[in-house]
């Protein structure tokens, strides 16, 4: 299987939670997880580690079975967060902002939409997961970055440095992926905070 997504990458999961994938099926709806009263079941579970194997270009075996499992909830809880903090500053996109950056987000990963949900429909996975994920992502990227971007900065410096190794980039193109590295921390920060501050239930 070809890795299909290059933008998407496997993310390590905290280490103390366990789920077993083979206690999973696919029309298994029981409760696995509540995350501040948000449900996230078995079914949910399965999907995500469907739709992340399929973006990653690997297959689910007996050997990753799990791991993949663990980082399906790990992803579904973080989302239930994102979610509820996007809700509290009112923040959304409409569909002509969607399909901007869908449209961008396959011209930048040289697919075709048309390919992509052919694969999903051959692996039974629902392309309204991958859109609502793209959504949900793009939507708090927006978020991170109408709270921060004021505060990032880059210096003569740093610009120089990104440039000294990679000379073909223009000052503007090396000032944001410096600004994008700081809000990428942000982003970061703010689920760690958000994850510590739930109440999360394992089933």
């Amino acid at each position: 299987m070809n890795n299909i997504l290059k933008f998407f990458s496997l993310v390590f999961v905290i280490a103390s939670i366990s789920f077993k994938a083979e206690a999973f099926t696919v029309n298994d709806h029981r409760i696995a997880v509540l995350v501040n009263d948000k449900l996230i079941t078995s079914y949910d579970i399965v999907q995500r580690m469907k739709m992340r194997a399929l973006l990653n270009g690997i297959d689910i075996t007996p050997e990753n079975n799990n791991q993949l499992a663990n980082i399906a909830v790990d992803e579904l809880i973080k989302e239930i967060l994102k979610i509820e903090k996007l809700e509290e500053y009112s923040i959304s996109i409409d569909e002509d902002e969607y399909l901007l950056q869908e449209k961008a987000f396959y011209e930048n990963n040289s697919l075709s939409k048309e390919d992509v949900k052919g694969l999903f429909t051959n692996n039974n996975i629902k392309y309204s997961e991958f859109k609502n994920y793209l959504i949900y992502e793009i939507s708090w990227q927006k978020l991170v970055s109408g709270i921060y971007y004021r505060l990032a900065s880059a210096s003569e410096i740093e610009i120089e440095e990104i440039i000294l190794k990679n000379p073909e980039l223009t000052i503007d193109i090396a000032k944001n992926i410096i600004i994008q590295k700081q809000l990428d921390l942000k982003s970061s920060k703010m689920i760690r905070d958000l994850f510590n501050e739930a109440t999360i239930e394992y089933k």
